[in-house]
């Protein structure tokens, strides 16, 4: 695997052929189109619970999917945007495959770069798992696994949930029982250099501090890895990377990250849609 960053690469050319997928993948209107109307379909039969806020921030809220039954765990699914667009209406198509098999899932909104930081980011999405795991029991949820999973920059965030101390969550014992990470980005040096880096509010140090990849994992939790087979170069080494960084974090059984044969970076996340996934099926093992 590679592990070394191509610090001489990091050339406005080189990030945005590496990390512009919407470049990458010409037809990804389509797929955005497909994750919208395949959403709406699941929002009007399952019915969540919409909307509830987990904190003060414009956009702190988030849709709750119930079982029919008592749930035996909560799926936490963050959308990706690189962090600037996307909303959680948007990814209800995750839901399905977890609550068939008893699991509540709850898909997170959070407030988007300009208006925000990446690091204001990461503390919303950790206050949304505190309030799952704190208030569960109000919330028709009994202490049960929780497991944080992302695409994208939800990758990255379901990533800084096991970088993030008890403490961080106002807990004394880790809240995250697992997390997923499908084509997250686990080092940001690359974003310094990327058309979108006016929007994400970091420095040097900042992308230091928020890289999974430079953070001690503060749970043994197993951290599932993914990415499409047919993404980009930067996005297979972005994984290999978080793979070679937490080896306490490796999931039983797993010989590295899943790569999804023929899938890039939009068609990727469907796959948590499908219930005969490996995606799906990785992800339902870690409860």
């Amino acid at each position: 695997m590679t592990t070394a960053a191509p610090v001489a690469a990091y050339t406005a050319e080189f990030v945005e052929r590496g990390y512009n997928n919407r470049a990458a993948v010409p037809d990804h209107p389509a797929w955005l189109e497909r994750f919208a109307a395949r959403s709406q379909e699941v929002i009007a039969t399952l019915a969540p619970r919409r909307d509830m806020r987990y904190g003060r921030g414009p956009q702190e809220t988030l849709d709750l999917y119930l079982p029919s039954g008592t749930p035996r765990g909560v799926l936490v699914f963050v959308h990706g945007g690189y962090w600037r667009s996307l909303d959680k209406r948007d990814h209800a198509f995750v839901a399905p495959p977890f609550v068939t098999q008893g699991l509540a899932v709850a898909v997170v909104n959070y407030d988007l770069c300009p208006a925000v930081s990446i690091a204001r980011i990461v503390e919303q999405v950790n206050r949304a798992v505190a309030r799952l795991a704190g208030d569960g029991a109000r919330l028709g949820l009994p202490r049960v696994p929780l497991v944080v999973a992302g695409h994208s920059a939800g990758g990255h965030l379901a990533a800084m949930a096991l970088a993030t101390p008890a403490a961080g969550f106002g807990m004394s014992e880790h809240p995250v029982h697992a997390a997923v990470s499908l084509s997250g980005v686990h080092d940001l040096a690359p974003m310094l250099h990327f058309s979108y880096r006016a929007d994400f509010g970091l420095d040097a140090a900042g992308a230091d501090a928020l890289s999974p990849v430079r953070c001690a994992p503060q749970s043994a939790a197993p951290l599932v890895l993914a990415v499409g087979a047919d993404e980009t170069s930067e996005f297979l080494r972005q994984a290999d990377l978080m793979w070679d960084a937490w080896p306490a974090n490796r999931p039983a059984g797993m010989a590295g990250p899943l790569r999804i044969a023929g899938r890039h970076h939009f068609s990727a996340v469907m796959d948590f849609a499908a219930p005969d996934a490996a995606l799906t099926r990785a992800t339902l093992a870690l409860f």
